[in-house]
């Protein structure tokens, strides 16, 4: 407050503190800073090894399933061959054929059954797109097929069978695709409007 009579506010006078416990408290208010700045390192190292565990098991779930990706790719030629061997005998020669074709083609048909067992049970599918709608990720147009009674943009033939393993393409199928007939009708938009479509 200020003196009345002359105006001049008066000093405070701060007692001075004991250079021992000025001294002390200098160095709380240090250790103090130093437990933050621990606190603080050591909150980011285990979010740190948090995402590294995560990381590490999504790695591992993604080996599990993707290990055998090169000796699948190897494999599923010899089931294309199996395949070719099996359409290469029409139902007339297997009624013809005598006993021994067709003990060969039902050996090479319980062949290729086997090997599918072998394969979808390694997560390998095979991807026979036969009238669905043509999906880059997963088909590769050799060709276009004229045909006005189908949906533009459906597959209509097959020229090799493709396979995924998981969620991953291992090799497309080569299809023919339609065109010439009426458009695909869009995709419907859900309820409640517009679909944010970037990830």
């Amino acid at each position: 407050m200020a003196d009345e009579t002359t105006g001049e506010t008066p000093e405070i006078q701060v007692p001075e503190l004991d250079p021992v416990v000025d001294q002390g408290l200098k160095r709380i208010a240090t250790l103090e800073k130093e437990a933050a700045d621990l606190k603080d390192q050591l909150l980011r190292t285990l979010a740190d090894m948090e995402n590294l565990r995560r990381r590490t098991e999504r790695e591992i779930a993604d080996a599990r399933v993707y290990a055998v990706t090169n000796f699948a790719r190897d494999v599923v030629t010899a089931a294309d061959n199996l395949t070719r061997a099996i359409s290469a005998v029409d139902t007339e020669a297997r009624a013809t054929g005598g006993e021994a074709l067709v003990a060969l083609f039902d050996g090479v048909e319980l062949t290729d059954r086997e090997l599918m067992k072998a394969l979808e049970k390694h997560g390998v599918t095979k991807v026979e797109p036969m009238g669905e709608k043509f999906d880059p990720n997963f088909h590769q147009a050799m060709f276009e097929v004229p045909d006005p009674s189908v949906v533009a943009g459906t597959v209509v033939q097959v020229v090799q069978a493709g396979y995924k393993i998981g969620e991953r393409v291992l090799r497309p199928a080569l299809v023919g695709v339609g065109r010439g007939g009426p458009k695909a009708a869009p995709a419907a938009e859900p309820e409640g409007g517009h679909v944010d479509k970037t990830v």
